[in-house]
C-alpha cells in the first residue's frame, strides 16, 4: 500500500476520539497493511511505430475556470480534447459545459490517445465499460505524475454502448471526478446503425451529477468535521447539474428522441420517473442494446450506470413540458443513518440529518427524495417520426453450466466499518492477489456479490448450498468470507468499541459499539464478522454499485434476505436485468450472481465500489488474469 494511505489512515485514527479507541486496538490490522507492497512507478507508456491509428486524438487534463452559476466563473477540473486523425466528429464538445469531449468511436477502429497531465497532480484515465488489454485500462499502476504524457493504444471490441472516461489514480478520483474530469465514449456498430434509431440532435447526453457550491461559486468538497460522515455515506451535493448546467431544459420537437443517460455523481442513486407517469422505454443499459425495447414504471441509476432511453413527444402540444424527476425510495443508507435522520432514506422530507462517529449533518437534497433533473419543453410540430423497434439486437447469453466454476461462484463480499470499506474482508493494495482472485484466461466465471455481514452472516443473511461450501474455507488469505480483519482476524469498525466472540483468541475484535448479536464466539458461518451480527453490522450496511472492468456481465439471480422487503419494493421494479452490465447496484441485505467472461487479455483487472468515496477509501480489489 502507498506511504500515504498509511499516513492518511494512521493520521484519522490518531486525531479522532473514536479512531484513539479504535487505534490502540488495531495494530495487527495496521502492521498487516503496512507490510502490503507500495505500488511501483512506472515508466508512462509511448507510441508504438507497428500500431496504425485509424483515429488518433490528444486528451488533456488541466484546471480551468468555467462559467456554471451565475455570477463568478467556478475552478474546475477538465478534460479537452485535439482530433490528430480520424473522421469528423470523433470528438464532439458539450456546449457550455466542463465535460470532457464525446468521444465516437466505430467497433473495430484500432485507436490511439494521447493523455497529458497538465493538472498540479498525478492522475491516469479509465476507460470504464471498454474491453481493452490490462496496461491500457487505466489501473492507478499507471497513474502518471503532472507534465508526463501516457498513449494508449487498442482496438475497438466493444457492441454499440454508451462507455465513460474519468480518471482512477488511488485515493483521489473521487476528487477529481468531482472536479470534473469525466467524460462519455460512444461506441457504435451496424447492428445499432441498421436501426435507424434517433441521432445527430435527436440523441442528447444526459449526464447526471450533484455538486455543491460555496458563495463565490466554488466547488465544495469533503473537508472539515463532516469529512469523515461524507466519506462514509458517500459525498451528496444539493443541486443536480445535468451536462454540467443547472437547471438543465431541452427544446425538443413532437417526434421520438434518443437520450443517453449516465450517472456521472460520485455516491447519489437516482430513481428515474417521467412526472405525468409515462412508462420509461429503454433501449439499452451498461453494455448496449437490449433484445427488444422494455417499459419500466421508473428505472434505478447508481454511480457509473448508463441507460439508453427511447422517449416519444408526438402527439404532445407545442409550449407543453415533461419532466424528468428522481422519485421518493428508501433503503440505500444504513438503517442507523436513516433512523437517526427521522426518515428512511430521506423520504421523510426537509432536512436530512445523519450522524456517523459523532458528528451530525445535513443535506439540503435528500437522498431517495423527490426532485426533478430536467426538464423536456415541446417547441415546434413536426410531422415525421421513427417508430420504435420492436427488435433491437441480438445477445449471445451464457448459461450457469456454461461457466469454470458453477457449483463454486467467486465471492465478492461487500463490508462496511468505521473508516474501512472492504471487499472481501481486504482493503486495497496492490500485489495483493488472493487465491480466489487468480482468474484463468479465457474462462467464464460465476460470481456472487454480497453484504458480508447481516442475520445469518455473509451473502445478505441466508447460505444457498453454495455459500455453504464458503464455510470454514480460508478466503482472502486468512479470513472467512464475512471477516473484516487481516491475516485471520476477524475486526470489525462500526464506531463503537466492544469485544467480540471472546476476544482476540477468538479471532474476533469487533469495534460495534459492544453489540453482539449473539453468534457463536469467534465469528459466526462465515467467520471474522459472522452470522451473530445482526444489530449493528445490518444498521451499518447500504447499498453499493459494484463495477467490474473489463468485459461487460450478465445478471443471472437477485435475492433479498429477509426483513428488507419494504425497502426493496420502493426500487425493485427498476432495475434491468436482461442486458449486459459492468456496474451493478446491490441492496442491504441483496446477493446478485453474475456470470462474466474473462478473455483475450491476461494481466490486473480492478473490481470496486463506484461509490468513488468508498472507492478512495479501499473498497477496491484486482483480479489477476493469467
Amino acid at each position: 500500500m502507498p506511504k500515504s494511505n498509511h499516513y492518511s489512515r494512521r493520521r484519522f485514527l490518531t486525531q479522532s476520539s473514536l479512531g484513539l479507541l479504535a487505534f490502540a486496538g488495531m495494530p495487527a490490522m495496521l502492521r498487516a497493511m503496512e507490510g502490503m507492497q507500495a505500488m511501483p512507478k512506472l515508466a508512462p507508456n509511448k507510441a508504438s511505430p507497428n500500431f496504425k491509428p485509424d483515429v488518433e486524438f490528444e486528451l488533456n487534463c488541466r484546471s480551468v475556470s468555467v462559467p456554471i452559476l451565475p455570477g463568478k466563473s467556478t475552478q474546475v477540473q477538465q478534460y479537452t480534447g485535439n482530433l490528430l486523425k480520424g473522421p469528423e466528429g470523433s470528438l464532439v464538445e458539450i456546449p457550455n459545459s466542463y465535460l470532457g469531449p464525446l468521444i465516437h468511436l466505430q467497433k473495430g477502429q484500432k485507436v490511439r490517445i494521447h493523455l497529458h497531465n497538465k493538472l498540479a497532480e498525478p492522475t491516469i484515465t479509465h476507460w470504464h465499460g471498454l474491453h481493452v488489454p490490462a496496461e491500457m485500462d487505466g489501473h492507478p499502476r499507471y497513474t502518471i505524475d503532472p507534465g508526463q504524457t501516457f498513449v494508449y493504444e487498442f482496438e475497438m471490441l466493444n457492441r454499440a454502448s454508451m462507455n465513460i472516461y474519468h480518471p482512477h489514480p488511488h485515493e483521489i478520483t473521487a476528487k477529481q471526478v468531482y472536479h470534473g474530469l469525466a467524460g462519455a465514449l460512444f461506441v457504435h456498430d451496424g447492428e445499432e446503425a441498421a436501426l435507424g434509431l434517433p441521432s445527430g440532435e435527436y440523441e442528447i447526453p444526459i449526464v447526471i451529477q450533484d455538486r455543491r457550491f460555496d458563495d463565490q461559486n466554488q466547488l465544495v468538497y469533503v473537508a472539515g468535521m463532516h469529512g469523515m460522515h461524507d466519506r462514509m455515506m458517500g459525498y451528496y451535493g444539493d443541486r443536480v447539474l445535468v451536462n454540467g448546467r443547472p437547471d438543465f431544459t431541452i427544446d425538443v420537437d413532437s417526434r421520438a428522441y434518443r437520450l443517453r443517460f449516465l450517472n456521472g455523481s460520485t455516491a447519489r442513486i437516482y430513481k428515474l420517473g417521467w412526472d405525468d407517469g409515462t412508462p420509461i422505454t429503454v433501449l439499452g443499459v451498461d453494455g448496449g442494446l437490449l433484445e427488444a425495447p422494455e417499459n419500466k414504471p421508473y428505472v434505478m441509476l447508481a454511480p457509473g450506470e448508463r441507460l439508453d432511453v427511447w422517449v416519444d413527444f408526438t402527439g404532445r402540444a407545442v409550449g407543453s413540458q415533461l419532466v424528468m424527476r428522481s422519485l421518493p425510495f428508501s433503503g440505500v443508507l444504513p438503517k442507523m443513518a436513516a433512523r437517526m435522520q427521522g426518515g428512511m432514506g430521506g423520504m421523510g422530507g426537509g432536512h436530512q440529518m445523519g450522524m456517523m462517529g459523532g458528528m451530525m449533518h445535513q443535506l439540503a437534497l435528500p437522498v431517495g427524495s423527490d426532485y426533478p433533473i430536467f426538464t423536456a419543453r415541446v417547441k415546434r410540430k413536426v410531422s415525421d417520426s421513427p417508430a420504435l423497434p420492436k427488435q433491437l439486437s441480438k445477445i449471445n447469453w451464457y448459461k450457469v453450466e456454461d461457466t469454470a466454476n458453477a457449483n463454486k461462484p467467486v465471492p465478492i463480499g461487500i463490508s462496511e466499518g468505521h473508516m474501512a470499506m472492504l471487499l472481501n474482508g481486504r482493503p486495497y493494495a496492490f500485489d495483493d492477489v488472493q487465491p480466489n482472485e487468480r482468474i484463468r484466461l479465457n474462462t467464464v466465471q460465476l460470481m456472487e456479490i454480497f453484504h458480508a455481514h447481516g442475520e445469518g452472516g455473509g451473502h445478505g443473511g441466508k447460505a444457498s448450498d453454495e455459500n455453504k461450501e464458503h464455510q470454514g474455507s480460508e478466503q482472502s488469505g486468512g479470513m472467512q468470507h464475512g471477516g473484516m480483519g487481516m491475516g485471520g482476524r476477524g475486526m470489525g469498525m462500526m464506531g463503537g468499541m466492544g469485544m467480540h466472540g471472546g476476544g482476540e483468541g477468538g479471532g474476533g475484535m469487533g469495534m460495534m459499539g459492544g453489540m453482539h448479536g449473539g453468534g457463536e464466539p469467534g465469528g459466526g458461518e462465515h467467520g471474522g464478522m459472522g452470522g451473530g451480527m445482526g444489530g449493528m453490522g445490518m444498521m451499518m450496511s447500504m447499498a453499493h454499485p459494484i463495477h467490474l472492468h473489463g468485459q461487460s456481465f450478465q445478471i443471472v439471480s437477485r435475492s433479498m434476505a429477509a426483513g428488507n422487503e419494504e425497502d426493496y419494493e420502493s426500487v425493485r421494479h427498476g432495475f434491468i436485468e436482461n442486458g449486459l452490465k459492468d456496474t451493478v447496484l446491490v441492496m442491504p441485505g441483496e446477493t446478485v450472481r453474475i456470470i462474466k467472461p474473462f478473455q483475450d487479455f491476461k494481466g490486473l483487472f480492478m473490481y470496486h465500489c463506484h461509490n468513488l468515496e468508498h472507492e478512495d477509501m479501499g473498497m477496491m480489489r484486482d483480479f489477476l488474469v493469467e
